[in-house]
């Protein structure tokens, strides 16, 4: 198995182009061809993890944050990010980072978060927009239902919960095929006329290469006449952070509490209680203070992320408790979320959690 396999079957789970716009992910360091010994998983990629990559005998860490985040300059190992890449690449070990691409899909981080405090009917936070496409393309009406389920199984129709979704109207289309042409109907240098259904799906940008090879595979012209155009819509099952509700409400000091052991925090702040009972509780790991007013509108009783403000504390307005219990805290489970993909994926493979502790935050 080679770094361009494993690379592949990440990509297909939390598509790279789900990624945001500032981010760096994918294969940062190594050779896509370079044969797989063993894969370590780890939230950041330190010396001390290449290190321990090296004695464990793997040489492919999959990092859920990326060690190179800009641009570099000078490789001069003057700083930890230039000596963790001169070290990874002395010892011929590749650096795949996944990060904000695992962030949007809702197997991800706050997948990671939810399952740890046990919440049910979950539903994405923060729905992405922009990566829904609409297909329109014209069809003879007797091969309609043909082509139809060619874009469907391609991975087109799909609109939140629902599948096999399109739009069609009857008209009729003109051509008048060329010299050069081989008309499946009509006749060259004359005009004709069609009866056409105009079918319009929408898809995902994910699958739009796939969705049109089946276009034009299955289309019976020629040439096939199609629009793509971009959707503001929001993609409902995509997006950054998630809420999801405790069976049964608790005590805000209680919630406090299992919060503090759940994700092990040396430490965890949080504005003033609102004296309220705890039921519906939104999650985003990491920096999620742009989170604070979706998790208002969204009906969340709190909100768990981290890295938040002095002032933003203010933000929750009693309306909302909010808890910040570290960067590291809030994704560290984020490593137990890839090891049971990969493990599922290459079941015969040396697959290993990095034991390092990476968390640059100590506590008193």
């Amino acid at each position: 198995m080679t770094v361009n396999e494993v690379s592949q079957a990440l990509n297909q789970w939390a598509p790279l182009h789900y990624a945001e716009d500032f981010d760096n992910v994918g294969l940062l360091v190594g050779d896509p061809q370079q044969e797989v010994r063993g894969i370590l998983i780890t939230l950041d990629t330190l010396e001390s993890v290449v290190q321990e990559a090296i004695d464990r005998d793997c040489n492919l860490i999959v990092s859920f944050h990326p060690i190179i985040f800009s641009g570099i300059k000078r490789f001069n190992g003057q700083d930890y990010v230039n000596r963790t890449v001169i070290k990874a690449i002395q010892h011929n070990i590749a650096i795949y980072a996944i990060h904000t691409a695992l962030d949007n899909v809702p197997h991800g981080v706050s997948k990671g978060m939810c399952d740890r405090l046990g919440l049910i009917q979950r539903r994405v936070l923060m729905p992405k927009k922009g990566q829904l496409l609409e297909l329109t393309t014209y069809v003879p009406h007797d091969q309609l239902e043909s082509l139809r389920k060619q874009l469907f199984e391609a991975g087109a129709g799909a609109i939140g919960h629902y599948e096999e979704c399109s739009f069609n109207v009857q008209g009729t289309g003109t051509f008048k095929p060329g010299q050069e042409s081989n008309p499946t109907l009509g006749t060259q240098g004359e005009l004709h006329e069609e009866p056409e259904t105009k079918l319009s799906v929408v898809l995902d940008r994910k699958d739009r290469g796939r969705v049109l090879s089946a276009l034009k595979k299955a289309h019976p012209y020629e040439e096939v006449a199609y629009e793509l155009i971009a959707l503001e819509n929001e993609q409902q099952h995509l997006g950054m952070g998630m809420i999801g509700a405790l069976e049964n409400p608790v005590a805000e000091t209680d919630f406090l509490e299992k919060v503090k052991k759940q994700f092990q925090c040396g430490g965890i702040r949080h504005s003033a209680l609102r004296h309220k009972p705890v039921q519906q509780v939104a999650v985003l790991g990491g920096s999620g203070s742009f989170a604070i007013e979706a998790a208002k509108r969204a009906g969340a009783d709190v909100l768990i992320t981290a890295d938040l403000k002095y002032h933003q504390f203010f933000q929750g307005d009693e309306q909302l408790l909010l808890i910040d219990i570290g960067h590291y805290e809030s994704e560290q489970f984020t490593k137990n979320v890839l090891e049971q993909f990969l493990k599922e994926k290459f079941p015969n493979f040396a697959i290993l959690l990095s034991i390092e502790n990476t968390n640059p935050v100590n506590y008193l």
